[in-house]
């Protein structure tokens, strides 16, 4: 069985190299830039942090350094309502395992992990947008597609 472990501050910059991953399972190409070291730093700064807002769950490579999958998830606090009286959510934002290590069970372990975190906080709802690759990952571990209008501006200043 494959075991997932809270990742460490240390973790920060393997968990960028698999974002990247992610994104080019996307998209064709991504290129390096700053945009890796904000990463990081962010990374850093949620990991050290003790409020305990963002779920990240690794998977070690076998035998070596690095890792071979990760999860990074948030709890965000909204305005309740009657079907959500907390006002608490889940948003998983960050699923990627290395192509190497592809279809061992290293993702699922690492959303199972990021699941327990939530349930053990009360979160009562879960979201995630899901890749064509992930989705009978997800589809498996009971999420439902959704039939809500999503809409998205990118403002201008």
């Amino acid at each position: 069985m494959v075991e997932a472990r809270r990742a460490s501050i240390g973790d920060a910059p393997e968990l960028m190299r698999l974002r990247k991953v992610m994104l080019e399972s996307m998209d064709d190409e991504v290129p390096d830039g700053p945009w890796i070291d904000g990463g990081i730093a962010v990374l850093r700064r949620q990991l050290g942090d003790p409020g305990d807002r963002t779920g990240v769950f690794v998977v070690d490579v076998p035998g070596g350094p690095g890792l071979a999958a990760c999860v990074v998830g948030a709890i965000d606090q909204r305005l309740p309502n009657p079907g959500d009286p907390t006002g608490l959510r889940g948003y998983v934002y960050s699923v990627a395992t290395d192509p190497s290590y592809r279809r061992r069970g290293f993702s699922r372990a690492c959303m199972t992990a990021l699941l327990q975190w939530y349930a053990q906080r009360g979160i009562a709802v879960v979201d995630l947008r899901a890749s064509r690759d992930g989705l009978p990952l997800y589809e498996s571990l009971g999420f439902q597609r959704t039939s809500g209008p999503i809409m998205r501006i990118h403002p201008r200043g």
